[in-house]
């Protein structure tokens, strides 16, 4: 089958990747030329574990391509699937410009039946709006499917090979026959595919990463009231991910949630309830709860050097908002970064993949390490924000050779306390004991 995709971003790339892998042609469509052009030529523009071999791969077969031209490309498919962007507004609400204004243009540049199939997140009712606005360019006959996705950043690949379900929201019997056989080889192997209503099939996203995001932040509940008692979060979790009615998953406390889903996703859902005179009185707490939980560590960092942390070098591991992906998009690192700067610290920072991002966002606000070790050179202390694989496993040695002081503020609880504390550390993490070292040098 030919497709459009429209938008070249994170869900519209790792769409159209996937789709083409599935034996379709794909026709991405971006109106950044540079873009293109640099995606024409191998180039791919994200960074997401796994994408660039499947990419390069599809290219290679030719079974995906990048254009410009939109009208191109609406030619050669039946099925157009917009990837746009539908960032929050000023009151949260999500800006659909992006998503009504190529509604607008493919119904001037239609010529044929076609399915639009929206894979943005949306809030309820965007279909019929979507709908509305190509009505009124044309009469030629058209449907309008809603397809959220479901990717978690870092394991896009696996989740769009292997979905867990295909959610589909659709009234119309022409349109459900070919979603159908575009996810056929998902349903051949047992992948659920469950047709629902637009609405329900919008709400069904919002729902899914605001559900999860309120099990993050119960946790991380949970993990400060444990520090206040002197229970250890790491057993509560154990015990309560042990019942099959909550399971293990999203059950790991740390310093906030962020990235470009759950923020955005809960504070539309509070805005479109607002809309319908519906106050989220949970997910209105939950964001309150995550704002305050991203920084929680920076009064323990202060407390730790009496109060003061002007001049005081801290050593950051870890920007992206989580591990494998160079996305910092409401990433914890540029809140505690912010209000460590603001209190006079200095920092140095290390991430391989997200750097650059960060570097075009703070500048020279910051130093950039060469790697995780050299961060800690001259360092009063090291906070650690992302869990990145190759900070499980470090050599504690050298650490305290590198470090002024053996100090570790652990946003992510990455070690066990014990090992912490046979090695000599003061160790701050998140809802578990804190190990003093009384030999600080401060």
């Amino acid at each position: 089958m030919n497709i459009t995709i429209v938008g070249t971003g994170y869900v519209g790339l790792v769409t159209g990747s996937t789709l083409a892998e599935l034996g379709n042609s794909v026709y991405c469509v971006d109106i950044d030329e540079q873009k293109v052009e640099a995606m024409q030529n191998g180039k791919i523009p994200i960074y997401e574990p796994n994408l660039e071999e499947m990419f390069a791969r599809n290219i290679q077969a030719q079974r995906l391509f990048f254009t410009t031209d939109l009208k191109e490309a609406l030619d050669k498919s039946e099925v157009i699937y917009l990837a746009l962007p539908t960032p929050p507004g000023e009151d949260g609400s999500a800006d659909l410009s992006y998503v009504l204004g190529v509604a607008e243009k493919i119904g001037m540049l239609m010529t044929g039946y076609k399915v639009i199939v929206n894979k943005s997140t949306v809030p309820v009712g965007t279909a019929e709006n979507v709908r509305q606005v190509i009505a009124s360019k044309t009469t030629i006959p058209f449907d309008v499917v809603s397809n959220p996705e479901f990717l978690r950043e870092g394991f896009a690949v696996e989740d769009s090979m292997n979905p867990s379900r295909v959610v589909v929201g659709c009234s119309s019997t022409r349109a459900r026959e070919i979603m159908s056989a575009i996810y056929q080889p998902f349903t051949n192997t047992g992948i659920p595919i469950i047709f629902m209503d637009e609405k329900s099939s919008e709400l069904t996203k919002y729902a899914s990463n605001s559900f999860l995001a309120v099990k993050i932040t119960f946790m991380n509940e949970i993990a400060n009231y444990c520090e206040k008692v002197g229970a250890d979060v790491d057993k509560v979790r154990l015990g309560m991910g042990s019942d099959d009615r909550i399971g293990h998953r999203f059950l790991f406390p740390g310093i906030g949630y962020g990235g470009s889903c759950f923020p955005k996703d809960v504070k539309a859902l509070i805005r479109s309830g607002k809309g319908e005179n519906f106050d989220f009185q949970l997910l209105q707490a939950t964001e309150v709860v995550n704002i305050s939980q991203k920084t929680i560590l920076v009064p323990e960092i202060e407390n730790y050097f009496g109060g003061n942390l002007q001049g005081r070098r801290i050593a950051v591991w870890g920007l992206a908002f989580k591990a494998n992906t160079d996305d910092i998009r409401e990433a914890s690192s540029l809140d505690n970064i912010r209000a460590l700067l603001n209190k006079g610290a200095e920092i140095v920072a290390y991430d391989a993949i997200a750097e650059d991002n960060v570097r075009r966002l703070l500048g020279d606000q910051i130093e950039y390490a060469a790697d995780m070790y050299s961060a800690l050179d001259g360092a009063d202390c090291l906070l650690i924000i992302t869990e990145w694989p190759e900070f499980k496993n470090p050599n504690f040695e050298l650490m305290a050779s590198r470090l002024n002081n053996k100090a570790i503020f652990d946003g992510r609880n990455m070690y066990a306390v014990e090992t912490l504390e046979q090695n000599g550390f003061f160790y701050k993490s998140i809802g578990r004991r804190t190990v003093e070292n009384t030999g600080k040098k401060i």
